[in-house]
């Protein structure tokens, strides 16, 4: 029996035609392991995996296999996207055990939950040194049988130690200038001045650390803190990491330098760099930023979009590659043959010269991952073209470029994870929200604007005191339309919240500050300690057999360092002291971490960079109408003092406001940024202020970006 056809997850139902008798995370499974005295296989993956793909074929697939577990064992399957609380809590237990980690994820359990043997990816048969799955099965077996006490002991202990790992930062202090300035000399050091990037191969895309290396050379002026991101924003999108047909990025690449990705496309990621191009466009004025950065933004609505306004969690590495082989990379790659295939023989050798494709191949037998160097002399640092490159070589670039993405369509694709994450989607309207903005793109304005609806209608239960329930929760997943069955974790409550602030900063609907506002009230009630630590589940989330809490970003922000960095935000928009003392807690995390491990805690350490600064608070008063209105938002907006929160509103009329006085009525009685503020001899005003002591008004874009032009905090009030 397969349990797992109605499942939400596409992962899941991946495997729901099994001969391995599958059962989702549950009491009923583990009541079933108790009833029938056997142990417990924990298999975790996610559906763009490629190995999880590869056992899946090699082992779960395979009828003996499928028999060895079932007579065996209770088989679990989990969802790494839909439960990272179980996922993160036993992969605790593997790095632990083995060194290292990754997915799949097997760990074998007591029907208590309790891991006691632990690894990965294992082959069917014995290769370099590692068992086979089959061998390991008959291990497990056997050592339950016949050394049961000492398999207890071993979970018993293993249990122990997780679960006195419980984090507490509360004594350290809140991070300052020499903070930030150990960390931006430890990723100074780590720096690959050569293929940009951080460290060796594998490479992994480093967003969290490149934003706060832009906020960092924002507020101190570090020309190296710019230069480590323009050297490998440029490496990352002139190398097989990004697709240049048509856009977006993949997971990591393989080598160091960035030229053969694993290639699974995953939302997250290509959210996270949409918005660090669009910040680079904004701090140095690239046009090749803002290209990468639209074309990027397209990928995400034109691949990721679902008809209910959300964005699906990834595509797939894999495809078929013609002839019904389903191989890694097969949709993206390219042999020579192919290219004359596409473009006849002329174009052909233009684009193999231009993309790198070789007889010899960059990738497997033969093919090539497509690359774009810049020419000698090529310019993409400034003006608003946003084909790649210009002139003459642009206009035939980009015309070979549409003929392959044009011959590429025809070709079978990389299957779509459908699963609608709400934390990734909060990521997806930040970055869209701005782009579009910046940019001049209403379009994904709008998309971003359909993607918050839909987790604020379908991902969000309100509160209803009468059934116990005070505050609003989040699901965490959904799927067409329907959501999930598994709750929120703090990344979620987080980064949708940043997703939601940002929309407000965009928009001016004041509905999605009030929707933060609910948010981060549950985060404060439900998932912050006694002594303000937070975790990553709600205190009445399902006991596991730890609480998972990790402040370290890894390939997003963390929810910790995610929730830190809303609190602060919303405090500056609210005045609200206990969300800012709570978000200064939450940042004590950095302290320690900063100058130790500065390439996973990228996030925190932006939002250090934040406090640092203030963050600064503009508050934009004018009819919308009024184009005067308009520009003072957009300064404001472009601004790149780091953690700038920007509101915007209409005047209100009030009793007793002297018109004559040069000063109308309050904007914003929804906002408390706004409130007090009006027109200036009646026109619209900028108002820039740090804990709501603001600066004297001005209605001159100019000066208001004067205001907003990073300076020492001491310097501005």
């Amino acid at each position: 029996m397969n349990r797992l056809a109605d499942a939400t997850s596409p992962y899941l139902q991946q495997h729901a035609d099994n001969p391995v008798d599958w059962w989702p995370w549950s009491d009923e499974a583990f009541e079933e392991a108790r009833r029938r005295d056997v142990p417990v296989l924990l298999s975790v993956g996610y559906s763009a995996c490629h190995w999880c793909h590869v056992m899946a074929d090699e082992s779960f697939a395979d009828v003996e296999t499928a028999r060895l577990l079932n007579e065996n064992f209770v088989s679990v399957k989990v969802d790494r996207e839909e439960r990272p609380d179980v996922d993160a809590v036993y992969m605790e237990a593997v790095q632990a055990a083995t060194g290292h980690g990754g997915w799949p994820m097997t760990v074998f359990l007591t029907p208590e939950a309790e891991p006691f043997y632990f690894g990965t990816y294992f082959p069917p048969r014995p290769r370099h040194g590692m068992p086979s799955f089959g061998e390991v099965l008959e291990g497990v077996r056997l050592a339950w049988a016949e050394r049961r006490e000492e398999v207890a002991d071993v979970a018993a202990r293993i249990t122990r130690d997780l679960a006195s790992r419980a984090l507490r930062y509360d004594g350290a202090g809140v991070p300052g200038p020499d903070e930030t300035g150990a960390a931006l000399l430890g990723l100074t050091r780590d720096f690959d001045a050569v293929r940009g990037g951080f460290g060796d191969a594998p490479k992994f895309p480093p967003s969290m650390v490149l934003e706060f290396l832009l906020r960092q050379h924002a507020r101190t002026g570090s020309e190296g803190a710019l230069q480590m991101v323009e050297a490998t924003c440029e490496a990352m999108a002139r190398g097989g990491l990004y697709d240049q047909l048509g856009g977006g990025f993949a997971r990591y690449s393989v080598d160091a330098e960035w030229v053969v990705p694993h290639f699974e496309r995953m939302l997250y990621d290509n959210a996270l760099l949409c918005r660090v191009y669009a910040h680079l466009w904004r701090t140095s004025g690239s046009a090749f930023a803002r290209r990468i950065a639209l074309e990027t933004a397209d990928f995400l609505v034109g691949e990721l979009g679902t008809a209910q306004g959300g964005f699906a969690s990834a595509l797939d590495a894999d495809s078929d590659d013609g002839t019904g082989r389903h191989r890694e990379g097969a949709y993206y790659v390219w042999t020579p043959a192919q290219l004359v295939e596409a473009l006849g023989e002329r174009d052909a050798a233009y684009a193999a010269d231009r993309f790198r494709v070789t007889a010899e191949g960059s990738f497997e037998e033969g093919a090539s991952v497509l690359q774009l160097p810049a020419l000698d002399g090529e310019n993409e640092g400034g003006g608003e073209n946003v084909g790649p490159g210009g002139g003459a070589d642009g206009e035939r670039l980009e015309s070979v470029r549409a003929r392959l993405r044009e011959a590429r369509a025809a070709r079978a694709r990389p299957a779509r994870d459908e699963k609608v994450v709400a934390a990734w989607n909060g990521l997806a309207i930040a970055a869209l929200a701005e782009t579009g903005q910046y940019f001049d793109r209403p379009d994904l304005v709008d998309a971003a604007t359909r993607a918050a609806e839909l987790l604020a209608a379908v991902h969000t239960v309100e509160p209803a005191p009468e059934e116990g329930r005070p505050h609003t929760r989040l699901l965490r997943t959904s799927r067409d339309g329907a959501a999930g069955p598994s709750a929120g974790v703090l990344e979620d409550y987080a980064d949708v919240a940043e997703g939601y602030l940002t929309l407000f900063a965009v928009t001016g609907r004041t509905e999605w500050l009030t929707r933060t506002g609910a948010l981060l009230e549950t985060v404060l009630a439900r998932f912050v300690g006694e002594d303000g630590t937070p975790y990553d589940t709600a205190d009445d989330a399902e006991r596991l057999i730890r609480r998972p809490q990790d402040p370290s970003d890894n390939a997003v922000p963390s929810g910790w360092t995610a929730a830190a960095a809303a609190l602060l935000s919303y405090a500056a928009y609210t005045g609200s002291d206990r969300h800012r003392r709570a978000a200064e807690r939450a940042l004590a995390v950095v302290s320690p971490l900063a100058a130790r491990v500065p390439r996973f805690i990228g996030w925190g350490l932006a939002a250090a960079e934040a406090l640092l600064d203030g963050p600064r608070e503009v508050a934009v008063v004018g009819p919308a109408s009024d184009p005067g209105t308009e520009l003072l938002h957009r300064t404001a907006l472009l601004a790149t003092a780091p953690g700038v929160v920007v509101a915007r509103g209409e005047p209100e009329p009030g009793p007793g406001t002297p018109e004559e006085a040069g000063v109308e009525a309050d904007a914003g009685a929804e906002v408390p940024l706004l409130g007090g503020r009006g027109l200036v001899d009646g026109r619209p005003a900028a108002y820039v202020c740090r804990g709501f002591v603001c600066s004297a008004p001005t209605t001159d874009a100019d000066e208001l970006a004067a205001a907003l032009t990073p300076e020492e905090p001491s310097t501005l009030p």
